[in-house]
C-alpha cells in the first residue's frame, strides 16, 4: 500500500481562516488491498465520497487550504476514532462499549461498504490495523490539527469545513415525511461543534447558490466534527454532505453531465465560505 496519508493543497497567500478537508474521497487503491478484498474495484468504491476533492479544489485559489485523504475509506476511515475498532474484522480487538458505527461495520477499519457488503473473507491481524492507523490516520489528523492551529494563530479563529457526499437514497426518509428533499446537509452536532452565526453564514452561501439545505438530519457529523469543533476556543467544525446525484452517476461512480456546472456553482459557495474568515479578520483588525 502506498503510505502517502494525504494530499495538501495550500494557497499562495493564506487569506482565510477556513480549512477545507475531504477525509472520504481518497482513491489510492493498491493492488495488495484489492487482493485482500472479496469485492471488485467497482463495488469497493461504493463507500467512497468520489470526486468530492475535485468539487472543492478551488479552495486554494480562494485563500484556503484543502486537505484530502489519499487512502480510500474502505481501507481506513479518517472520520472515526482510533478506538473505534471492530472485533468482527480485527483479530484481538476489544469492543469499547456500545458504538453503533462499529456494530454496523463502519469502524476505523471498516468491515463493510455500502449496503452492508463485506470487504474481507475473514479477519485482519491486529498489527495490520495498527499499521494503517499509524501510517494514515495519525499523519492526516496531525496535519489537520496543524492547519487549524495555524488558522487560530493567524486569524484568531479556525473554521473547518469537513466535505462529504451522501447517496440520494439516504434522503428518501425525509422526502416521505413531506419535507423538501435537501441537496445539502450541514452537520454541527446540533450546535455543539460550531457557533450558530458561522453555521448561518455557511448555510446562506449554499442557499444563495440555489441549493436546498437542511441541518443535522440525517447527518449531524461524526468523529471529525465532534473532535475538532470547539466553539469556546474559537475553533468551529461543520460537516457538509452533498447529494451525489447532483454531480455523479452513482451506479457507475463517474461524473454525470452536470458535474462541470455544479463544480462552478460550488466555486461560488467556496468563495463565500472562505470570505467568512477573511471578513471577520479584517473587521477585527480595523
Amino acid at each position: 500500500m502506498n503510505d502517502t496519508a494525504y494530499y495538501l493543497s495550500e494557497p499562495e497567500y493564506r487569506s482565510s481562516c477556513v480549512v477545507f478537508a475531504s477525509p472520504h474521497s481518497g482513491s489510492d487503491y493498491s493492488p495488495d488491498f484489492l487482493r485482500q478484498s472479496v469485492l471488485d474495484r467497482h463495488a469497493i468504491r461504493s463507500s467512497e465520497d468520489a470526486y468530492v476533492d475535485l468539487l472543492f479544489d478551488a479552495a486554494p485559489e480562494l485563500g484556503a487550504p484543502l486537505l484530502k485523504a489519499a487512502a480510500p475509506r474502505a481501507f481506513i476511515d479518517l472520520n472515526r476514532g482510533v478506538d473505534e475498532l471492530d472485533p468482527a474484522v480485527i483479530e484481538g480487538a476489544r469492543r469499547q462499549g456500545h458504538n453503533p458505527r462499529v456494530t454496523s461495520g463502519l469502524g476505523v477499519i471498516p468491515r463493510v461498504v455500502a449496503n452492508g457488503r463485506a470487504i474481507y473473507r475473514g479477519k485482519l491481524p491486529y498489527l495490520e490495523a495498527q499499521r494503517r492507523i499509524e501510517c494514515h490516520w495519525h499523519p492526516y489528523h496531525a496535519q489537520l490539527q496543524a492547519l487549524l492551529e495555524d488558522s487560530r494563530d493567524r486569524f484568531g479563529q479556525a473554521i473547518l469545513v469537513d466535505c462529504h457526499s451522501m447517496p440520494r437514497e439516504a434522503l428518501d426518509g425525509i422526502a416521505r415525511r413531506g419535507q423538501p428533499r435537501p441537496e445539502i446537509v450541514l452537520g454541527d452536532r446540533f450546535g455543539a461543534s460550531a457557533s450558530s452565526d458561522i453555521v448561518d453564514q455557511v448555510e446562506a452561501a449554499f442557499i444563495a447558490a440555489g441549493l436546498t439545505v437542511s441541518r443535522n438530519t440525517p447527518f449531524a457529523g461524526a468523529y471529525v466534527t465532534q473532535t475538532y469543533g470547539r466553539p469556546s476556543r474559537q475553533q468551529h467544525a461543520i460537516q457538509v454532505e452533498i447529494d451525489r446525484s447532483l454531480y455523479m452517476d452513482e451506479a457507475h461512480i463517474r461524473p454525470n453531465d452536470q458535474f462541470a456546472a455544479f463544480r462552478r456553482v460550488l466555486r461560488g459557495v467556496i468563495a463565500d465560505i472562505a470570505a467568512i474568515g477573511t471578513d471577520r479578520t479584517q473587521l477585527a483588525a480595523e
